[in-house]
């Protein structure tokens, strides 16, 4: 399914082939390393990237967000969730509304593809406005454990009596 919504003058869009390359090289101009090049480079090739989406701005790829695969393990049945990790702006653009279009219209998608549950590790001044909540996250344990690690219920209450520990697919190992 193609994903393709103008917002505020950014087209945000599916990831096509073609895009591989720009998206490492706003990872790597946004963090200043190639490693969250190299997570999406292996979450894509291992199978664990659900959505993957771009903006462009006059032609120019400036941002890019990934949602992966990941499990919530306690006494019960694994508990499907998302991680949304990472989310890319080129630095000289950031500010401009482009992060957040990301976010919000990968939200949208992944609340309409039937998902329920969305991780972070992120900034606790950004990632609040879209609904993330370090209090949601407190009952799992995880490796990002602390203010930074959030939560969001894509569906009402889907994390309620929710406990255990969040199993990132392997390639987070590498963080």
């Amino acid at each position: 399914m193609n994903h393709t919504i103008a917002a505020h003058g950014k087209l945000v869009h599916d990831k096509q082939a073609a895009d591989y390359d720009a998206i490492g090289r706003v990872n790597l101009a946004a963090f200043g390393q190639q490693a969250e090049g190299d997570l999406v480079d292996a979450l894509r090739s291992a199978g664990f990237a659900r959505l993957s989406l771009v903006a462009e701005l006059a032609g120019e790829l400036v941002g890019h967000i990934l949602f992966s695969q990941i499990e919530i393990v306690g006494d019960g049945p694994p508990v499907p969730a998302l991680a949304l990790a990472p989310m890319a702006v080129l630095p000289e653009r950031q500010r401009q509304g482009i992060g957040s279009a990301l976010v919000r219209i990968g939200l949208d998608h992944c609340r309409r593809a039937g998902h329920d549950i969305v991780l972070v590790v992120g900034h606790p001044g950004y990632y609040p406005r879209f609904g993330f909540s370090a209090d949601k996250a407190a009952p799992l344990q995880s490796p990002y454990a602390g203010e930074a690690f959030m939560a969001l219920e894509l569906t009402p209450a889907a994390l309620q009596g929710i406990t255990g520990s969040v199993r990132y697919s392997p390639p987070f190992e590498s963080l």
